[in-house]
């Protein structure tokens, strides 16, 4: 992609969308939005199958050069998970939503602890209260609740099984 820093300022989102609708093809996005608004962000959802090889070229793409992931968390949406990460260009000034859904019976989710080492703990905290498998993961263990916890507390279908929690 030819770098044109009018155009990105001005409409870098869309910018960013076309930029990975090529690289990677018209099925590695399933959404892309643009919200340019104060805040300068784009919300892309994209494929999990695709999720690594983007991540890597959203940071290391001069372009782009999104090099801090603010935050990471999951949603229970019933009958799959998504996965939100909330990434930072310091060089451009822009921030980017960035989603990835999976399916109930089998999240998995390639990790990014290796692109952008804040994912760590964030990961682990997706891992211990959803239960999400990061694949690639150097630590993936629980990091608020005991290792003998059984099950996942911030999954729609989970049972509490004292009854003090219960109530």
């Amino acid at each position: 992609m030819a770098y044109d820093p009018q155009a990105l300022q001005d409409h870098w989102g869309e910018a960013l969308a076309r930029d990975l609708e090529t690289v990677f093809g018209p099925h590695a996005l399933e959404d892309a939005r643009v919200a340019d608004h104060m805040y300068k962000a784009a919300k892309l959802d994209v494929v999990p199958e695709r999720w690594l090889p983007v991540a890597q070229y959203l940071r290391n793409t001069p372009a782009w050069s999104f090099d801090y992931l603010n935050d990471l968390h999951a949603v229970d949406l019933g009958g799959e998970f998504r996965v939100n990460y909330f990434l930072e260009s310091f060089t451009h000034g822009h921030m980017l939503a960035v989603s990835v859904t999976v399916p109930r019976d089998n999240p998995r989710v390639p990790s990014v602890t290796e692109i952008w080492p804040t994912a760590d703990w964030h990961e682990r905290e997706a891992y211990d209260l959803f239960g999400i498998l990061f694949v690639g993961h150097p630590n993936l263990k629980r990091i608020l609740l005991p290792e003998d916890w059984e099950g996942h507390p911030l999954r729609k279908d989970y049972a509490p099984k004292d009854k003090e929690v219960k109530q």
